[in-house]
């Protein structure tokens, strides 16, 4: 998961103290319900993706009707599947519509809206299951997985995510977070920081040598090594990526371009 904290983000303090929740049903949901930009998509615009995450926290904070206390979201996703931490793990939500709906599910924004950038993008799912997984494993949320239209009169999420939902939500290639049976799957961040030794590197390097972003001088091969990361970061930056999102420690959304191949 390519995780983006309150602080890397730049985001603004709590109006008040966020209401604790030791666990919830599920997750639900959600998209923006406004116009999003088609190239906020593209991997050199994902730099943009912090401020918008920023102006959606100002328009909750600034909404005294609602008399948010925070950004309503427990998480946001990027097109590019960076988990952007909103109230986070434990917090009630200000998403689903009633008190009553805030307590029963976590609330998740993918930033998609009604206009322009209206279908998630492939990297988008599988950072929607993320923060779906995170949630189960830090937050003690269930098995449910809905839109925000269940349970309340709204459009919300958008047509494209709410088909998405009730095919159970699957990473794309695959159902319910199965990966495509042609490549291999992402298998974490904390595994390559702890210099694994397997023949998924050798893959994954082979293919950074293919792509023309090799920073071998020899191999590569089955062990973890800085090589491989100098190797990676170039792959970011063919990407588009820049700054620490380039710092050549793999994250799923480049993991999925890259296509490694199995066995």
């Amino acid at each position: 998961m390519q995780f983006v904290t309150r602080a890397q983000w730049g985001a603004r303090p709590s109006r008040y103290d966020l209401a604790y929740i030791a666990n919830t049903q599920g997750v639900k949901i959600h998209y923006e319900g406004s116009p999003v930009p088609a190239s906020l998509a593209r991997p050199e615009n994902h730099g943009q993706c912090a401020g918008r995450a920023r102006a959606i926290q100002a328009s909750h904070l600034a909404d005294r009707e609602e008399n948010y206390s925070d950004i309503a979201y427990n998480a946001l996703v990027c097109p590019h599947g960076y988990v952007f931490e909103g109230r986070g793990a434990h917090r009630k939500t200000g998403a689903n519509g009633t008190s009553a709906l805030n307590s029963a599910h976590y609330a998740v924004c993918a930033m998609v809206g009604d206009e322009g950038l209206t279908e998630p993008t492939d990297a988008q799912l599988n950072g929607l299951r993320d923060a779906i997984e995170w949630l189960r494993e830090d937050g003690d949320a269930g098995n449910e997985i809905k839109g925000h239209r269940d349970g309340y009169a709204t459009a919300c999420p958008g047509g494209p995510l709410y088909a998405w939902v009730q095919r159970g939500a699957p990473r794309p290639g695959g159902g319910g977070g199965t990966p495509s049976q042609q490549f291999e799957p992402f298998p974490g961040a904390q595994w390559f920081r702890n210099e694994p030794r397997s023949a998924v590197v050798t893959a994954m390097g082979r293919r950074l040598v293919a792509e023309g972003c090799s920073a071998y001088r020899e191999g590569p091969g089955p062990q973890w090594t800085e090589a491989d990361r100098q190797s990676y970061a170039r792959w970011q930056r063919h990407l588009g990526y820049s700054g620490d999102d380039a710092d050549g420690w793999p994250g799923p959304t480049s993991w999925a371009a890259l296509k490694v191949p199995k066995g």
